[in-house]
Formats: C-alpha cells, sequence, structure tokens
C-alpha cells in the first residue's frame, strides 16, 4: 500500500511540469497546423482566409523543395561520415597514454561548446576566407590559387563547419566505448598474435558498433534542423546550392512573408523527420537488443 500511495504522490507532483510541458509543445505545433490551412502573409496580416491544402501544393511543387531535400540528406550524411570516421580515428588516439592526456581530451572536445553562428562566422572570417583565410593562406604558399569555397563550394563548406562543430561529441561517445573494452580481450588478441589492424576490424570496431548507432541517432535529429550555420555563411547560395529544409522554410516565412507555406513546409519537415527517426529508432532497437 506504501508503494502505491508513493508512486500516487509522485504522479500528483510531476503532474504540474509534464501539463506545462505539454502545452509548450502542442500549442506551437497546433499553430503551426493550424497556419499551414490558411492564407496568411506577413504584407496583409489583416487578411486571413482558409487555404485548405493550397499551401501544402505550394510548397511540394516549389522548385527549390527538392533541391532542399537533397541538400539536408547530403548534409546529414556527409557530416555523419566525417565525425563517425574522424571521431573513431580520434578516441583511438587520444584514448593512448600520452603526455598531457587530459588537457588533450578537453581541446578535442571544446569545439562542441561553441555558439554555432560563432563558429560558422570563426570559419567564414578567419579560415575560409579566399583573401586572408588560413586557407587561402597555405593555397598561396603552395603556389595555388586560393579557393573561394563559399562560392565553389558552398554545401560542402557546411558540412565542413558543421563536422567540425559535432566531431567532439562523437569522438567523446566512441571514446566512452573504447575504454569499456576488456583490457583481457585486447592481451588475448595480442598473445594469438593479432595485429593492430585485425585486433580493429574484429575486437574494437564491434564494440564500438552500438556506440556509434547512438551516434548516428542523436546527430541525425540534431543535423535535421540545422539552420544557423547556413544563415551566417551561404545565406542558402549560391541560388539554392546550400539551402536544406529548414533555411527553405525560413525564406518563406521571413524573406517571402508567406506564413501560410511556412507552416505547411514545418508540417512536411515535422512529418520527414518523424519518419526518418521511426527507421533510426528501429535500426537502434535492433542494434542494443543484440
Amino acid at each position: 500500500m506504501a508503494t502505491q500511495n508513493t508512486r500516487s504522490i509522485a504522479r500528483f507532483m510531476m503532474a504540474p511540469s509534464v501539463i506545462l510541458l505539454l502545452i509548450w509543445m502542442i500549442v506551437p505545433l497546433a499553430m503551426t497546423l493550424w497556419f499551414s490551412f490558411q492564407n496568411y502573409n506577413l504584407l496583409d496580416p489583416t487578411n486571413v482566409s482558409f487555404g485548405g491544402l493550397f499551401n501544402y501544393r505550394y510548397f511540394l511543387t516549389d522548385p527549390a523543395f527538392l533541391t532542399s531535400i537533397v541538400n539536408t540528406l547530403l548534409l546529414v550524411v556527409g557530416v555523419l561520415i566525417i565525425t563517425v570516421i574522424g571521431g573513431i580515428l580520434i578516441a583511438l588516439l587520444i584514448d593512448q597514454p600520452i603526455f598531457g592526456q587530459g588537457i588533450v581530451r578537453i581541446l578535442v572536445i571544446s569545439p562542441f561548446f561553441v555558439m554555432p553562428p560563432v563558429a560558422a562566422l570563426v570559419w567564414k572570417n578567419m579560415i575560409m576566407h579566399p583573401g586572408y583565410g588560413v586557407f587561402a593562406d597555405i593555397s598561396r604558399f603552395f603556389g595555388l590559387q586560393p579557393v573561394d569555397w563559399f562560392a565553389q563550394f558552398p554545401l560542402l563548406s557546411i558540412i565542413i563547419i558543421v563536422a567540425w562543430q559535432w566531431l567532439p561529441f562523437a569522438t567523446l561517445i566512441l571514446l566512452t566505448a573504447l575504454q569499456s573494452l576488456d583490457g583481457e580481450q585486447k592481451e588475448a588478441a595480442e598473445m594469438d598474435g593479432a595485429n593492430f589492424l585485425s585486433r580493429f576490424w574484429y575486437l574494437t570496431l564491434p564494440h564500438m558498433s552500438r556506440a556509434i548507432t547512438v551516434v548516428i541517432l542523436i546527430q541525425t535529429i540534431f543535423l535535421l534542423g540545422v539552420y544557423a550555420e547556413i544563415l551566417v555563411t551561404t545565406n542558402g547560395g549560391p541560388g539554392y546550392a546550400s539551402t536544406n529544409l529548414p533555411f527553405l522554410i525560413y525564406r518563406t516565412a521571413l524573406l517571402g512573408y508567406d506564413v501560410g507555406g511556412a507552416s505547411a513546409g514545418g508540417v512536411i519537415a515535422i512529418i520527414l523527420a518523424n519518419i526518418v527517426a521511426f527507421f533510426l529508432m528501429r535500426a537502434v532497437g535492433k542494434n542494443l537488443d543484440k
């Protein structure tokens, strides 16, 4: 009986926070859904009328829609490849006994705490700038023509910046998994004559598979909403070359003043994100059950 009373009291005490959280989530979602069926333009906010599915048809038939979907997928996949492979390599490196190991690990994870707009500005003005950036200086040192990254390779530039931000997160998770590997297994493999590559491929990598799956899941959810880096650096251009789905919604709402169309795009983005999350969760569940 005491246990039942304790549970009831716990539910009663948690109820206000849960209700506030639900309101905080549901009200904006409901308003977005309502606006997606309205003809609502910021240039004439007093003239609001029911538009039915017009906003959805308009957004889905926009020539930039498919481009933004492709760019979103390329951005997510590109960042995942860099962060997972780079995270594994860096985790293997800093797991070795080296002088100042603690300081090195702090330096490795420090980029994760830099705000996205600040990181994008640093990369834009100090590293990738075609005139006085670090990459330009390196190119001139070797007698090469500096590359205007944000004009010639806009999406690749965004991928590099976002990957730099998320690499510490992947490294930290993968390093934790690496350190949980039983040392006796490593010693047994060494005694059996297995070289480093064999030990990595047949022992270390399978042990890290769950951590890799978690990294992919968490990063994918956040990478589907990348926005600040694009706004600060390329502004979605040239043209739509670096426009992903969240930035297309921003363009529709605040540059095109079309709240109805942007709301429809937001609903579509939510549906697509949930589809991706569903399949990723299934993949994670299968991997974690092994």
